[in-house]
């Protein structure tokens, strides 16, 4: 690599950096180029010649937090026994952790919308569908009869009400829930979605 390509690379991962530490302090609405620019010493304008535009800095910067929360659910799938169903607990909860952990930065991921008639790229998308294998494999040890694509929707549902939960007890309103408490409601309700969908009883399943 010229010295030339070698100083780009490191500035764009500065760049990177400097936009992962603003939306960390302010959420996306506190991102602002000429505030990237001037934390690592470069022209307002040279912003654009490091990302293609604000949508691509704002998926790098969801590309480390992916990066990070694969790390916090890799932890927890083996941080005790290897029950399938005590695994989709303890991810459940990890995902909890790390939600209240990296609010504004876990937030970004959803909230992010791209630019009219723009797609979010192949790469983009990719990272994101990757984390689902946490949820899946657990799955299809519980149910080894169901094909990937019935496989692939509990996996979605699954999330979808683990998501729901976090996003509703982390906002910072009325309806805001003790770290804690939520973490202890979001491990019954994996459990009770769990023992539901195998049709077995609490005792039998907590024997899996």
């Amino acid at each position: 690599m010229s010295k030339a390509l070698e100083r780009r690379a490191k500035l764009r991962e500065s760049l990177i950096e400097a936009a992962e530490r603003r939306i960390a302090a302010g959420g996306l609405a506190g991102l602002k180029t000429r505030d990237l620019a001037r934390d690592i010493s470069i022209a307002n304008g040279a912003v654009y010649n490091l990302v293609e535009d604000v949508d691509e800095l704002i998926l790098r910067v969801g590309s480390h937090t992916l990066a990070r929360l694969d790390a916090a659910l890799t932890a927890a799938e083996g941080d005790g026994p290897p029950s399938p169903r005590e695994t989709l607990v303890r991810i459940a909860v990890a995902y909890c952790d790390f939600a209240a952990e990296n609010l504004e930065l876990w937030r970004a991921l959803f909230e992010h919308r791209m630019a009219p008639g723009k797609p979010v790229p192949e790469w983009a998308v990719s990272e994101q569908m990757d984390l689902f294998r946490h949820i899946y494999q657990p799955l299809a040890t519980l149910f080894p009869e169901r094909t990937q694509d019935e496989l692939g929707v509990t996996a979605r549902s699954l999330f979808s009400a683990v998501h729901g939960m976090v996003l509703l007890g982390l906002e910072q309103k009325l309806i805001a829930v003790p770290v804690e408490a939520l973490r202890e409601e979001i491990a019954a309700i994996v459990r009770a979605m769990v023992d539901g969908l195998t049709g077995k009883s609490d005792w039998t399943s907590k024997r899996m």
